[in-house]
């Protein structure tokens, strides 16, 4: 089965990864937001070692990105008023990017987090 592009891919074994897909996929209107255990890796062109370590956006022409590069894809694709934040984290994307790792590495920490969602 064809998945539509773009897609967002999540932890699906993170509680708070999960809830913060939920958010995305409710507020972004992605035509795809799935975890990656359900989903054809090779068809999309990541593997479960990048899955499950970050964020990953596969964009309509298929290019991949990580972390932060693939929120802020997501923003940007959501377009209007998403577009400020999407700016705002590309003009700062070194200090997104250091905030996307310290919340990566302590995710099972946070709300919904658990023992599955430690690094």
């Amino acid at each position: 089965m064809a998945v539509p592009r773009p897609v967002l891919v999540f932890d699906g074994d993170c509680g708070f990864c999960t809830t913060s897909a939920g958010l995305a996929d409710r507020w972004l209107r992605i035509p795809t937001v799935a975890p990656w255990q359900r989903l054809d890796l090779d068809a999309l062109g990541l593997d479960e070692q990048r899955c499950s370590e970050a964020l990953q956006w596969v964009g309509v022409d298929g290019e991949v990105l990580s972390a932060e590069r693939a929120v802020i894809a997501a923003l940007r694709h959501r377009g209007g008023p998403f577009i400020v934040p999407a700016w705002a984290l590309s003009a700062v994307r070194p200090l997104a990017g250091a905030a996307y790792r310290l919340i990566a590495r302590n995710r099972h920490r946070l709300p919904g987090g658990t023992p599955a969602c430690k690094l």
